[in-house]
């Protein structure tokens, strides 16, 4: 079954694009649905599963994506990615191009891996949870932004953010260690993208088992400079440095990046903090994570075979 959320990006033109592309490949489809109303994906999920569908194509953004894979865990379901969004990180984490064509073609091939799940209070994410900066961002990321400038919306968002946002203590239990930190941004990633491609860190996959987390500390705080306009421009100046490291994964090793590999971890922050995951606001802290291994089917590129 193919379901696209006609409500992203480029859902309209994708749509027939997808189911033609599809057909000329040699994929049967059972069905084909255009939401224009994305909340009734659940029930059109549910009514394919129940009709027999086992193999379930997602056009759509991160969000969209996100909010199937939700509805199929624990299911016998393979779901298949047509990344339509602004971000589309969980394409790119399972190296899947950023075209219709692309993803039709890895859906072709047929061959499927099994991929980690996120859990942020029980709530399942693929690609990242975040607080502090993150989140604001992604407030300010509305569906007319996205729509009208697309790719941009993301850097026009942080540049506007980046004046008004404050650090934030944050208290973090992972497996084998607790830290306390003030923080402008903390992110917890099951997958190796987050944010319209920045990497959540170089040794990220989504399925090694492991959360990896990073916060970006306020050199403000550790100046005593707090709350004062020397030291926000301290931390501007951080921010700025640390947002040219993500593309290639060097932020790991700015000096105020604090870097961490667990299974599980515990949030509390002071005050208290939103929490974003796959573009979504989906509560607030205190917030405990989790990885589930293996827990979803996907379609993915076949490996590269091992040269002998």
């Amino acid at each position: 079954m193919l379901v696209v959320n006609t409500k992203s990006r480029s859902g309209r033109e994708a749509f027939e694009a997808a189911r033609a592309a599809l057909s000329a490949r040699g994929v049967p489809l059972l069905s084909c649905h255009a939401l224009t109303q994305p909340r009734r994906l659940p029930r059109v999920l549910a009514d394919a599963v129940a009709r027999g569908a086992r193999r379930i194509l997602v056009g759509g953004g991160d969000g969209t994506v996100s909010f199937a894979a939700c509805q199929l865990l624990g299911r016998d379901v393979t779901l298949g990615v047509v990344p339509l969004g602004t971000g589309n990180d969980f394409a790119r984490s399972l190296g899947i191009q950023d075209t219709v064509e692309a993803a039709c073609d890895v859906i072709a091939e047929g061959y499927t891996a099994r991929v980690d799940v996120g859990l942020a209070n029980g709530r399942p994410f693929l690609n990242a949870a975040s607080l502090g900066l993150a989140t604001a961002i992604a407030k300010r990321l509305n569906k007319k932004l996205k729509q009208r400038i697309g790719k941009l919306a993301y850097p026009v968002a942080a540049a506007t953010q980046l004046w008004e946002h404050q650090p934030f203590r944050v208290r973090l239990q992972a497996d084998s260690q607790a830290l306390e930190l003030e923080a402008l941004q903390l992110v917890v990633g099951n997958g190796r993208y987050h944010g319209a491609g920045n990497m959540v860190a170089p040794g990220a996959a989504l399925d090694d088992h492991r959360l990896h987390v990073y916060a970006i500390t306020a050199p403000s705080a550790e100046s005593g400079r707090e709350g004062t306009s020397l030291g926000q421009l301290q931390d501007m100046s951080t921010l700025a440095r640390v947002a040219l490291s993500l593309r290639r994964g060097e932020h790991v090793e700015h000096p105020s990046v604090t870097y961490l590999r667990t299974s599980r971890l515990y949030v509390e922050s002071e005050p208290v903090q939103e929490v974003n995951a796959d573009g979504e606001l989906i509560g607030r802290t205190p917030m405990r994570f989790e990885v589930v291994p293996s827990a979803l089917r996907v379609y993915a590129p076949a490996p590269a075979p091992v040269a002998h």
